[in-house]
């Protein structure tokens, strides 16, 4: 069986095909093309770029990974939740729904967060887990927030938000810091680079209202260091560790609340490295591997698969 997923985000076009019985999986994506200074796409230039950029990534799966599919999986929202909506989640809906319907093939949508959940287990090696309670941290671009996921049959995750970013996200601030050093947009890797330069230690106390952050003091002090005539690579290192010390502040509150519940960590940001190496050191958890943190739909294609696996099941 053979699952092609879609995803059209606000950062990047997305394809993926999975493999059922290999377990493999090949994934083609490319970001949205961003003018340089700018912190991001309007929708109607999202939608546009990812109409032209669809139907190229389709054409090198298929060159790549030739076949027929058995069903398809799509993102067609940011989140399972009520009101829940983006304009370019629409582009890759709308190829979904029609390429389905002329091939007589299953069609299951899903949110752009379950799907990053689904991509970092398959890249832990743990889709074990979508059988059990965890919790799954979010945090990129547009998403700062901390999820309790639990098995559902209808949807494969039942998601519940427990704790979130009470102003700015994460992948923002950063972004913001990434214009204000001229680095190119999205800045994740670059400040990420940039930050291992710094020789200096910054103490950060993240803002805290219960498990909730709050982010928003991150691009002030960022400026005012820059102001002051800070290099760029201390400014990135305290940017960094800034939302590292949030994060570590999230994670302590919830590990109180959720005893012993795994600990997922997916998007983006979650793919700094020193991010990633404080929360390891301090709570161990799962990250995923880099081309399944950022934007992809890999999710949906493993999503399909799971959903296609639990009908059986149920007939």
């Amino acid at each position: 069986m053979r699952y092609l997923g879609l995803d059209t985000s606000n950062y990047t076009t997305s394809v993926a095909i999975y493999d059922g019985e290999r377990g493999t999986l090949v994934q083609k994506k490319q970001l949205l093309p961003v003018p340089e200074k700018a912190l991001g796409l309007r929708q109607s230039d999202a939608v546009f770029f990812h109409t032209r950029q669809l139907p190229l990534l389709l054409e090198q799966l298929a060159a790549e990974s030739p076949g027929p599919v058995d069903a398809v999986g799509v993102s067609a929202r940011p989140r399972d939740m009520e009101g829940s909506y983006m304009p370019c989640f629409l582009c890759g809906e709308g190829f979904a729904r029609g390429y389905a319907a002329l091939n007589r093939l299953p069609l299951y949508s899903f949110s752009h967060q379950a799907g990053h959940i689904m991509a970092a287990l398959y890249s832990c090696g743990r889709l074990d887990l979508a059988d059990r309670e965890f919790l799954a941290f979010h945090v990129s671009g547009g998403t700062t927030e901390a999820l309790h996921v639990s098995p559902d049959r209808e949807h494969v995750f039942r998601i519940e938000q427990v704790a979130a970013s009470l102003d700015l996200k994460a992948g923002q601030a950063i972004d913001r810091v990434g214009v204000l050093l001229s680095l190119p947009f999205p800045a994740g890797k670059y400040l990420d680079k940039l930050s291992h330069e710094s020789r200096r230690e910054f103490k950060v106390r993240p803002v805290m209202r219960g498990a909730d952050c709050s982010l928003s003091g991150i691009q002030n002090a960022c400026e005012k260091l820059f102001a002051q005539g800070s290099p760029p690579c201390d400014v990135a290192k305290y940017c960094i560790q800034a939302v590292q010390a949030a994060i570590v502040g999230m994670t302590r509150a919830l590990r109180e609340r959720f005893p012993g519940l795994p600990l997922v960590y997916a998007g983006g940001v979650m793919s700094n490295t020193m991010i990633r190496a404080a929360v390891e050191r301090e709570f161990g958890g799962l990250f995923a591997a880099p081309e399944f943190s950022c934007d992809n739909a890999a999710g949906a294609a493993l999503l399909a698969a799971r959903h296609d696996r639990e009908k059986g099941e149920d007939r």
